[in-house]
Order: C-alpha cells, then sequence, then structure tokens
C-alpha cells in the first residue's frame, strides 16, 4: 500500500475529523506533498502543523496566515527555500526543519520573536545564518551535520540559548565565541575535527559536554559538575567520585531551570516527529539523574 497523495490545493479527508477533537493540530506527515494545499493556509486557527517526511519541495507564502501556529514540523522534506511569509508567524515557538536542503535562512527570520526551539539539522549551512542572533529568546538551537567551520564572534547576544548542538560539522578549531556562552546547559561538538580544547572552566552552566569522534587524546577541563560523552570521559569522571580528603563538590540539584526549559531543550513534542537530537539526548540518557 502506497504513500497516500491529497490533490494539491484540497485538505486530506481525514482532516476535518482531525481538527474534531478540538486540538487546532494537523498532522500530514508521511503524506505525498510537493507542495502544501492551499487549504491548509485557511485554518487560521491552527496551533499545530505537522508536514514531515512528504516530499515538500516548497511552502506558499499564505502559510503567515496560520498566526495563530505554535508548532511547524517541516522536517525530511525537500526544502531549498523558506518563504518571507514563514518569518511572519508571531506565536512559532518551535521550528523543524532538519533534513533538508537548505543553504541559509530568509534575513526576515530574525521576525520570529516567540521562537523558543528550532531544528535545522542535515541542512547545507556552510555559514552561521546571521538573523538568529537576533533571537534573544531562543533556547534550543540543533544545527548538527552541517557545513559550519566557524561561529560569528556576537553569538554570545543569543543570551537565552540553553541547548547547542553542532556535531558533524566541520570545525577544526575550539570556536572562541563558545566560552563566553556562560549560560549554556548543554553543549555537542561531536564528530568534528577538534584536536584540542582551551579550558571550558568559564562555560559556568554547562551540565553536559559531548565531544566524541574528535581527534583529541583526552577530555577538557571543565567543572566537575559536567557530564562528559567522549575520549577519555569514563576515566575522567570515575576520578571525579574517587574519595579524597576534601568534600568533592555537589552537583547541581537540577540541570534545567524547569520542566518547561527541559522540553524544550531535549525537543518536546516535535520529537515525535524528528526523533532525538543525535548525539546530546544519547548523552542526556546516560548521565545521572540530572533532573532529580
Amino acid at each position: 500500500m502506497g504513500i497516500a497523495e491529497s490533490t494539491p490545493d484540497e485538505l486530506p479527508s481525514d482532516a476535518e475529523e482531525q481538527l474534531r477533537s478540538g486540538e487546532q493540530q494537523l498532522e500530514l506527515s508521511g503524506r505525498r506533498l510537493r507542495r502544501l494545499p492551499s487549504a491548509v493556509c485557511a485554518l487560521s486557527r491552527l496551533q499545530k502543523l505537522y508536514v514531515s517526511g512528504t516530499g515538500l519541495r516548497e511552502l506558499p507564502e499564505e502559510i503567515e496566515e496560520l498566526r495563530e501556529l505554535r508548532i511547524l514540523a517541516l522536517d525530511f522534506n525537500k526544502l531549498e527555500r523558506l518563504p518571507d511569509g514563514l518569518c511572519r508567524l508571531p506565536r512559532l515557538t518551535r521550528l523543524y526543519l532538519g533534513g533538508n536542503r537548505l543553504l541559509a535562512l530568509p534575513a526576515d527570520f530574525a521576525q520570529l520573536q516567540s521562537l523558543r526551539c528550532l531544528w535545522i539539522e542535515g541542512n547545507f549551512l556552510r555559514r552561521f545564518p546571521r538573523p538568529l542572533l537576533r533571537l534573544v529568546a531562543l533556547q534550543s538551537l540543533q544545527m548538527g551535520d552541517n557545513r559550519l567551520r566557524a561561529l560569528p564572534a556576537e553569538l554570545p547576544r543569543m543570551t537565552g540559548l540553553r541547548g547547542l548542538w553542532l556535531y558533524g560539522n566541520r570545525f577544526e578549531e575550539f570556536p572562541p565565541a563558545l566560552l563566553r556562552m556562560g549560560r549554556l546547559h548543554i553543549l555537542d561538538l561531536d564528530r568534528n575535527r577538534l584536536g584540542g580544547f582551551p579550558d571550558l572552566h568559564p562555560l559556568r552552566a554547562l551540565r553536559v559536554f559531548s565531544y566524541d569522534h574528535n581527534p583529541v587524546t583526552g577530555p577538557p577541563r571543565v567543572a566537575d559538575t559536567v557530564f562528559l560523552v567522549g575520549e577519555g570521559a569514563v576515566e575522567r569522571m570515575a576520578e571525579r567520585d574517587e574519595p579524597t580528603h576534601r568534600p568533592p563538590p555537589r552537583r547541581p540539584a537540577r540541570a534545567f531551570e524547569d520542566e518547561e526549559e527541559e522540553d524544550l531543550l531535549i525537543g518536546g513534542a516535535g520529537s515525535r516527529a524528528l526523533g532525538a537530537p543525535r548525539g546530546s539526548l544519547r548523552a542526556l540518557e546516560a548521565a545521572p539523574r540530572l533532573g532529580t
């Protein structure tokens, strides 16, 4: 039985039944859609829209009519660009764009001031998109499996950022701007080309640091409260737990400020569509119960 295909401008036959539940959510994932049906953009009260793995190649400018939209999942499609209309969704908090063909983001992307969670892993980004620097409330940024070699010096402007996934890029040196990201809780640099690390003690809020599959000979210098994933991490953390003549530092009572923040960092409701962040969620699962 093949994937269901809808006519270009009509809603699928089960859409009304989905919307009748009162949740204002529409699930179109797994259907064959080259473009979003125009009828979807007329659902002005829609709050959650999932269009994952449909073969989608373009989005209409009319998507800006979805003024109540909070969650938009467009991962695992064939999008090469985003329309400016997507940047005019004032209530959008979570946007999933992983596994597309994006080379850049629109300049107007900075208008998404309600955005808290952005997953844009598995695209073709060679440079860090400058509009992101103006999203000071963004908490979770997933940029793994792109082609980044550097980060802008202005990165610390993103004062709300708590989780940053940069695995599978092309970093050969630890980006200096990261040392000024003192509020980060999760940092993932797996599968890059890093030969060493500076002292990471300036990252005072760091809870999880993943650096596996880099040409390094050992773990970085970090606070004893940081859970490490990578070459020599197990041995380093075992050394911390050995009895000493002085009391060991206490682990933080919570890894995150609250449950809502934790939900954002690990993907929350969107993980249903995308799956977990490949590297760091594995690290969180392996870590001691930081959230308890």
